[in-house]
């Protein structure tokens, strides 16, 4: 997220986006039979029949224009579908909301974290036989200002919030949520560092990567570790400035990335073990974005080092287990993305998705490459496309 003055990388979703103009669509439903019109799709691809019914790709939107949607995608029929969302809830007067910046799917609910509409938005899937995908039905949301990231734990969810408005001024430290799933309430919050971003959870702790976003240019380094039990945060490790992401892979190793601070400090991705809480690999790569499938870590990224006003597009594998690179090409056909932004792998055709947020003013577009890194489909998306989220097929 890029901004002049503040976090770059962190910040572009809230501030380098123009101000759009919310389209209120009229769709129709009935109470005793499902009438929804069909949003826009096309047929792409080859029909697949996995363990996968499709996948959600949540569109970020502009900030401050109501501009998040929902696509899905059905593997089965290989039919594209764009703003799912609005059709399944024609009385949802403001839509989805503002500024999309998570989606997870939990105990058959998906959650899209809205950061700029301080909420997350909890739907319930909905397959009807005459709807060519899962309806996401809105059942509720949890009030969070300036919630930015969600992760899962026993029947709790777990949000992190910078804490105060969507505002470069604020200067508090932020704070992790714990919601109930079942009743939809916080049950508990935890402070933790300076504008905190993904999380994650391994052994019994939750990983927090404390970005101090707001703070330009004396970011936040450090991650916090929260102890599930007790639900109280017990240290902040120092790791890199400005850190985003954090994911455990199946080893128990937690991948961290940190965006630099634009000047003397790039972009590094890093590797820590828990037991030890120190970092054991760095590894000099500007991930944005970051898959785990297996052994292997997929990567896409926009490299901003050195005060470039232009960034440096890269993509990649890691081999988790020895943390060194196995390559550094995903597409091998001579297909541009301009500005890639969300990455997902298909757990068993290891098919490799990305989104190209392009402008981040005007609608994206998705790509689905085969594992020999050349392109099998693409189709527009909306605003900023970002946040993937599975379907299992159902009974499976």
């Amino acid at each position: 997220m890029k901004t002049t003055k503040t976090n770059r990388n962190s910040l572009k979703p809230l501030f380098r986006r123009g101000w759009g103009v919310l389209l209120l669509l009229s769709l129709i439903s009935c109470r005793q039979e499902v009438e929804i019109p069909g949003p826009e799709g096309g047929n792409v691809g080859q029909p697949e029949y996995t363990g996968y019914a499709g996948f959600f790709l949540l569109n970020e939107g502009n900030m401050g224009s109501n501009k998040a949607t929902l696509d899905y995608y059905d593997y089965t029929t290989a039919q594209y579908t764009r703003n799912v969302y609005a059709a399944a809830n024609p009385s949802a007067v403001m839509e989805l909301g503002d500024a999309g910046n998570d989606l997870k799917l939990y105990g058959g609910r998906l959650y899209a974290v809205l950061n700029g509409s301080g909420k997350v938005e909890v739907m319930r899937l909905n397959h009807v036989d005459s709807i060519p995908y899962p309806l996401p039905r809105r059942i509720g949301q949890v009030d969070i200002p300036n919630c930015r990231y969600i992760a899962f734990h026993e029947g709790y969810a777990y949000v992190t919030s910078y804490a105060g408005p969507v505002d470069t001024d604020q200067r508090q430290q932020g704070y992790v949520a714990k919601v109930d799933t079942a009743t939809l309430q916080i049950v508990a919050e935890c402070v933790v560092g300076y504008q905190p971003d993904e999380l994650a959870v391994a052994g019994g702790k939750i990983y927090v990567a404390n970005s101090g976003g707001y703070l330009y240019p004396d970011y936040d380094n450090t991650l916090s570790v929260i102890d599930l039990a007790t639900f109280e945060e017990e240290k902040r490790i120092p790791v890199a400035p400005n850190l985003h992401r954090v994911r455990a892979d199946r080893h128990g190793q937690l991948w961290v990335t940190s965006r630099g601070n634009y000047a003397d400090q790039p972009a590094r991705l890093l590797r820590l073990d828990p037991a030890t809480d120190t970092v054991t690999d760095t590894l000099d790569l500007a991930v944005s974005n970051l898959c785990l499938a297996g052994d292997s870590l997929y990567y896409c990224g926009q490299d901003w080092s050195g005060g470039a006003t232009t960034p440096t597009n890269g993509y990649g594998i890691i081999d988790v287990r020895t943390a060194r690179p196995v390559t550094d090409r995903l597409i091998t056909d001579g297909t541009e993305v301009e500005s890639p932004y969300g990455i997902m792998v298909h757990p068993t055709t290891r098919d490799v998705y990305l989104t190209d947020a392009r402008s981040y003013t005007v609608p994206g577009m998705i790509y689905c490459f085969a594992t020999d890194g050349h392109k099998a489909w693409s189709y527009p998306t909306g605003d900023v496309p970002a946040h993937f989220a599975l379907v299992p097929r159902q009974g499976e």
